[in-house]
């Protein structure tokens, strides 16, 4: 019987294979080896070479046989495989090598509701704050005034992958929809290895990949995404439209799993003027 040979068993070993892969010799600026090249990009030798390590342990990292790989060597590896910000970042996270993730300690404490409410209440723009599962735990009524109403949503329905691929209301709303997916995808991608032990968080997954072809699209292009500014652009069921900056404090109350997303209006684009108009009229007598 013939055994299989080769087979990737790691996330960190996935991922390192599918950028080898994507970059040509020319890119990384060699001479190609001598002979047929059997798999697309560039063979693991050449990525040894350029990583200055031996090509056995550069294999056995795409094999999964070695899990401890140290922060100099996931440099070099980061530099041969020509990896941009967003991605480095993941391949150290995927070896648990960041030092300042080594030494957080995790809050585990439920958060009070109370006090997450008094948060996003302190802005007039629209304001909310998710948990780790991207449920929607608080928000502010300008939230859902622009963004979409929550507060009728059933608890279960609450959270922003299941919005921005389900509620057909909100991808009317936002004009930007596919590029906004598209990231909210690679953001997922990001942080997904790490919290493949919850069994809601996978049940929701593999909801996605099963039930949206957008999302199983956009999650094949293998893209890595770190939460950071980007723009959303609404257009109200009256036809104004507004546009925002997307903004994400990352932790709160020492919780990393609490985000707490906040939507500023882009200077200049009347927004400003048109949200506060809005609310105005929400405050006066029905």
């Amino acid at each position: 019987m013939k055994m299989k040979t080769n087979r990737s068993s790691s996330p960190l070993g996935d991922f390192i294979k599918s950028r080898r892969e994507r970059l040509q010799p020319s890119e990384a600026g060699i001479q190609p080896l001598p002979g047929r090249r059997r798999t697309p990009g560039l063979r693991r030798e050449e990525v040894s070479y350029l990583a200055n390590m031996s090509v056995t342990y550069y294999t056995w990292l795409e094999q999964g046989r070695e899990a401890n790989p140290s922060p100099e060597v996931l440099l070099n590896i980061s530099h041969a495989l020509q990896l941009d910000e967003d991605e480095q970042k993941h391949l150290f996270d995927l070896a648990h090598v960041d030092p300042a993730s080594a030494g957080a300690v995790s809050n585990s404490e439920e958060p009070d509701p109370g006090v997450l409410q008094q948060i996003v209440d302190q802005l007039w723009y629209p304001s909310f704050i998710t948990d780790a599962g991207t449920d929607v735990i608080a928000w502010n009524r300008a939230a859902e005034i622009v963004i979409a109403d929550f507060g009728r949503m059933p608890e279960n329905e609450r959270y922003m992958l299941n919005i921005i691929f389900f509620k057909e209301d909100y991808r009317k709303r936002l004009v930007n929809w596919e590029s906004f997916a598209r990231y909210s995808a690679a953001v997922l991608r990001a942080s997904f290895d790490r919290s493949q032990d919850n069994p809601l968080y996978m049940e929701r997954f593999e909801r996605l990949r099963r039930e949206s072809e957008e999302f199983e699209y956009f999650w094949n292009l293998y893209e890595i995404k770190q939460k950071r500014v980007t723009t959303a652009l609404f257009r109200l069921p009256d036809g104004q439209e507004m546009e925002f900056m997307l903004h994400s404090a990352a932790v709160i109350d020492g919780d990393p799993d609490l985000h707490w997303c906040f939507f500023v209006p882009v200077p200049g684009s009347g927004t400003e003027e048109r949200l506060m108009s809005l609310l105005e009229q929400d405050r006066l007598p029905q």
